[in-house]
């Protein structure tokens, strides 16, 4: 069974109907924005309840990993950086790089969402570095190398491309709007 990193772990095993979504929103006010918590339930019906809890609280439900009698639901606080303006002059839509990987094209596709984001949906190949761990990670990458940054939303991904343009990186392009309109091959726990 896969263990995904999540900033914070949520008990709510053992506890019915509205029990886990009180625990949840509690847990959530202490989190900071960006930061992903994982709730333990044993509520058949918490995974519907933590989907639409997610979507009417403006927070992102990333998916759900069934572990025996245990639901881990993973969501990940929204922050006020889902509306920042794009700064890095390179983009590219969604439908654009999904033409280069069906061309094949020889691309790096780095993605900077948290890995539990990652681990649930992504573009078959792309790297998983997330943003907070760009830095250090980004040595294995060639500056020469057209690379690719998605993100959610394209805002992320954004601040890793001026990132990358300022530390050396030539030919850096921002994916917008990125994997929330994503419609191309994807691959992760959600899509076996």
């Amino acid at each position: 069974m896969e263990n995904l990193k999540s900033n914070v772990i949520l008990d709510a095993k053992g506890l019915a109907c509205p029990m886990p979504i009180v625990k949840t929103k509690k847990a959530m006010n202490t989190l900071e924005a960006g930061q992903v918590l994982e709730v333990q339930a044993t509520d058949k019906g918490s995974k519907a309840d933590m989907k639409a809890w997610s979507e009417s609280s403006g927070h992102q439900y990333l998916g759900t990993i069934e572990d025996g009698e245990v639901l881990k639901h993973y969501l990940r606080k929204s922050s006020n950086d889902d509306a920042t303006e794009n700064k890095h002059p390179n983009v590219i839509n969604n439908e654009d790089l999904e033409g280069k990987l069906v061309a094949n094209e020889n691309i790096v596709i780095i993605d900077v969402r948290e890995a539990a984001e990652y681990a649930f949906n992504h573009i078959p190949g792309a790297l998983s570095i997330p943003l907070g761990e760009l830095e250090e990670k980004i040595n294995v990458i060639d500056k020469q190398d057209e690379i690719f940054v998605v993100c959610r939303t394209g805002n992320r991904s954004d601040l890793a491309a001026q990132k990358l343009s300022d530390i050396g990186f030539i030919n850096v392009i921002n994916v917008v709007p990125g994997m929330s309109g994503w419609t191309g091959k994807a691959t992760g726990i959600n899509h076996k």
